[in-house]
């Protein structure tokens, strides 16, 4: 299946794992949920007309209601990337200055364009917040960053979310668990919160307390749910698994992953999808494989949003 890679980036991004992930989705006719959105590169994979769609980082959420809202169009991103990126480009300091101009600019006004240069010319696709809210990834050194074909790359993704983003998509700032009380029994939640007992790249972190409690919502849903967690790695085993999840039906997927920006911080780590519904899948190994009826399900979806995509040329 062809993926939507979104205009946001951030470190754990599930580009990558977005197939097995859809491979589990059943079928409902309710909505898609999610209470902890990042950069959406699940949802706008889901191939759902319906959503609600939360994260407690409001800047995330702000970007995509102004795409929403036409606030945001690809032929302004283009413009707006041009223009600083030019400015990058020829900044004092081999760039630095004018980064650090956008990431003033953008602690005081929360601009989203100025979100969205962050975020693709922050160090190594991460994604971080100081106490006081203010961006905290340091310039990946690289002041021709937005070259022309660059700038194309991300004003088609810009295109793409725009043509799936749909009236029936809400978007949300607040804390998840307001969000999976909304759930019915029609709905599917998908939830991918920070991994406990692991680096937490998030806008005001998690912890233990965090992760109980989302236990106990999810236990008490009427919706069908899937938790993105990780499983183990190559030194320890998510303790979580054997203390909360172990009840729910669990299947694992082997994964790499960079901490850093050198090769040798390439690590391996066993990803875990926990659900609280039948599965149409089959399990070999570290590999999930669809059975003819959940394949039937994918294509679908697949054609959707083809559909939504195709024929439409980025502003």
């Amino acid at each position: 299946m062809q993926i939507i890679v979104p205009p946001i980036k951030s470190q754990g991004i599930k580009t990558k794992l977005v197939p097995w992930i859809q491979a589990l989705v059943p079928k409902i006719s309710g909505r898609w949920i999610e209470p902890f959105l990042g950069t959406g590169v699940v949802a706008f994979n889901s191939g759902f007309s319906e959503a609600l769609l939360n994260d407690v980082n409001p800047h995330i959420i702000r970007f995509y209601q102004a795409i929403k809202d036409r606030e945001i169009t690809a032929g302004q991103v283009r413009e707006y990337l041009n223009n600083e990126g030019a400015q990058l480009k020829d900044a004092s300091e081999k760039g630095y200055a004018h980064f650090r101009e956008v990431r003033d600019r953008f602690n005081q006004s929360h601009c989203p364009m100025d979100f969205l240069f962050l975020s693709r010319a922050g160090f190594n696709g991460m994604m971080r917040f100081n106490r006081k809210g203010g961006w905290n990834i340091p310039f990946c050194q690289k002041p021709e960053r937005f070259s022309p074909a660059y700038v194309t790359k991300i004003v088609n993704q810009v295109h793409a979310v725009t043509c799936l983003i749909q009236p029936g998509w809400r978007f949300v700032v607040g804390d998840f668990e307001k969000i999976i009380r909304e759930a019915t029994k029609d709905d599917l939640i998908y939830c991918d919160p920070p991994y406990i007992g692991r680096y937490v790249d998030y806008y005001c972190g998690w912890s233990e307390d965090d992760e109980r409690r989302l236990f106990r919502l999810l236990s008490d849903t009427p919706a069908r749910f899937i938790l993105s967690t990780w499983h183990h790695n190559d030194f320890r085993s998510n303790p979580f698994i054997d203390s909360l999840w172990k009840d729910f039906n669990i299947v694992t997927h082997d994964h790499f992953y960079h901490s850093g920006g050198k090769l040798e911080n390439r690590r391996s780590v066993v990803e875990a999808l926990v659900f609280n519904f039948p599965a149409n899948i089959q399990q070999d190994a570290y590999e999930v494989k669809p059975n003819f009826e959940q394949l039937m399900l994918l294509e679908e979806r697949a054609e959707y949003i083809t559909r939504q995509i195709g024929g439409k040329e980025p502003g």
